[in-house]
């Protein structure tokens, strides 16, 4: 079925291909139902709408009586019709026609991730109004939906239901000036996001929904391939960790790049003015010419103005969030290593007892190894001996070695789960705050907040470091009495994959970690070295847990894993 074709004027913009729109309120904003249904933007979107439809309409269907196969201008005729109460407003088509394809052009419009922008000129004003602003247009399209069913119908609906009718979400833009080297002044028109507002629980649907492949490095600096202007990208200032990253990305890509506000910080505008980040990602830009697979992200090191530099080229696959998420964390993770810390794939958490201890534990491996899963078997076999379990990090985070001293941070203020494995408790007690990528699909998988900045990169203690062993039979957890079998284990990144990528078996992965420590492998090795001396000269507990979780799956083995990891920890 061929896709309508996109529709790019200056107040809207919208790709069927990708279920995008973005609605640009300084370029036009409607203030009534009138101006609405007289407006290009509408007439534009009803034609997208119908050549959609004209593939489902049956072919015998009579042209001149069936509204889906109306003209645009026919169509929009006859709703004005209907809203002035004109006598002729059903003289070729049927009422009850009419609603259900109204019914089905309003579900249409909300199958679009629909983004409002906003630019602001240091207008404190428009920063506090911004949400307000959009509600009223959100208003307003529910309103003219409502108006039009009721005069079909011919009475008032007895229920009402308040969805997000005009927009999924808003963001308020601005040009923040910083100091980019001479190659990057391509970027410096680009507007930052300074401001976000979601409307979850967000529904985001992709053309892809598993990550392959691995990311590379590139001979060339990704920005001599950059073609990106203003009117078609975005920049989102993230704090990653303590790295200040600039993470520009074309509007076809704001199912990830708004999911990002769930994920990292969003960087307060006024902080970074004037600075130089330390990353930068251009997300959906071409790759370079001899770069190994150039069909996925690439990253180099600009030595001469000290910033990694990260590209992901644009393409279907590269749609699924996985991409953006892990070639952030790849930037990050290359900076810690350039600044001699260790990057960790794994999640850590703050246990505090009924007691009045408390513990960390920092859950190691790579994707599908079970480390949220452990989590998740902790609470449910702790009764109530556990009073909560904060979220330091969940997918990635550093180890630092400085003046003898070991202590962990994390990356992420969020998560990026599956919900597969998930919890019906944890899930439903997030729905309300997550943005769900492809729910309805295998590795559907949904992005919640879980902490704040300040947690999050604070100084940790580390009173526990376990590896998820998904592969073996053998239930609970051991200790390694070994520093050199321990480092081993850890370095093998050994377990058999469940399908959350292109990989399948067994697999092994140098230090469990795709996403730093393999591209920057030598690098990496000594700081290992000094961690592993460090964690058993200070008597940490370092271990593994059995999850289960690529063998039989078993919960009952796993929930015994966590008890017995819960004995080890109230022992320490």
């Amino acid at each position: 079925m061929p896709t309508p074709a996109t529709v790019d004027l200056a107040a809207f913009y919208a790709n069927p291909d990708r279920s995008v729109a973005v609605l640009n309120y300084n370029a036009r904003f409607i203030t009534s139902i009138f101006d609405l249904v007289n407006s290009d933007e509408l007439a534009s979107f009803v034609q997208v709408f119908l050549a959609d439809q004209r593939t489902k309409v049956p072919a015998e269907a009579d042209a001149t009586t069936t509204f889906n196969l109306a003209t645009p201008a026919v169509y929009l005729a006859t709703i004005k019709a209907i809203l002035t109460d004109r006598p002729d407003a059903y003289q070729r088509f049927q009422p009850a026609e009419i609603l259900a394809s109204i019914e089905d052009l309003y579900s249409y419009y909300r199958t679009f991730l629909r983004v409002a922008t906003m630019t602001s000129q240091q207008n404190d004003v428009m920063a506090s109004e911004f949400m307000t602003i959009d509600q009223r247009f959100n208003d307003l399209v529910i309103r003219l939906y409502r108006t039009i069913e009721e005069k079909l119908q011919g009475h008032a609906n007895q229920v009402y239901r308040q969805v997000n009718a005009g927009s999924s979400a808003c963001m308020l833009l601005q040009q923040i000036a910083w100091p980019a080297p001479t190659e990057y002044t391509s970027l410096q028109d680009i507007p930052f996001i300074s401001r976000l507002m979601l409307r979850p629980p967000m529904m985001v649907h992709t053309k892809s929904n598993k990550r392959k492949g691995h990311f590379t490095a590139s001979a060339t600096n990704p920005i001599a391939n950059f073609t990106g202007s203003a009117t078609d990208w975005y920049c989102y200032p993230a704090m990653i960790g303590e790295s200040l990253a600039y993470i520009y990305f074309h509007r076809d890509y704001l199912a990830s790049g708004i999911a990002l506000a769930n994920l990292f910080q969003l960087a307060d505008s006024q902080a970074i003015a004037g600075k130089k980040p330390d990353l930068i990602l251009l997300f959906g830009s071409p790759s370079a010419a001899g770069d190994e697979q150039p069909e996925n992200g690439h990253y180099f090191y600009d030595e001469a103005n000290g910033v990694y530099v990260g590209q992901v080229p644009y393409n279907d696959q590269t749609t699924y969030f996985g991409y953006m998420k892990k070639m952030c964390l790849t930037l990050h993770n290359l900076h810690m290593i350039a600044e001699k810390r260790l990057p960790i794939h794994g999640s850590m958490v703050k246990i505090t007892f009924t007691n009045g201890q408390t513990k960390t534990v920092v859950f190691f491996g790579d994707s599908g190894a079970g480390k949220s899963e452990s989590i998740e078997a902790l609470q449910a076999v702790a009764d109530d001996q556990i009073a909560n379990i904060e979220t330091i990090f969940d997918d990635m985070g550093s180890f630092t070695l400085a003046d003898g001293h070991l202590y962990a941070q994390g990356t992420e203020t969020g998560a990026f789960v599956r919900l597969d494995d998930l919890s019906s408790e944890v899930a439903f007690n997030n729905m309300d705050r997550g943005v769900y990528m492809n729910p309805e699909q295998k590795n559907a998988r949904v992005i919640i907040p879980a902490n704040t900045w300040s947690r999050v990169v604070a100084h940790h203690e580390i009173d526990m470091w376990v590896y998820a062993n998904n592969y073996d039979d053998a239930v609970g957890v051991q200790r390694f009495a070994d520093q050199v079998l321990a480092k081993e284990t850890f370095i093998a990144g050994k377990r058999r994959a469940l399908g959350t990528t292109d990989e399948v078996g067994m697999s092994t992965t140098f230090f469990a970690n795709p996403f730093g420590p393999v591209q920057e492998e030598a690098a990496t090795r000594p700081i290992i070295d000094a961690v592993f001396d460090q964690l058993f000269a200070d008597d940490v507990y370092i271990g593994e847990i059995y999850t289960h979780l690529g063998n039989d799956k078993s919960q009952e083995k796993l929930n015994a894993s966590a008890r017995a990891l819960l004995t080890e920890l109230l022992a320490l």
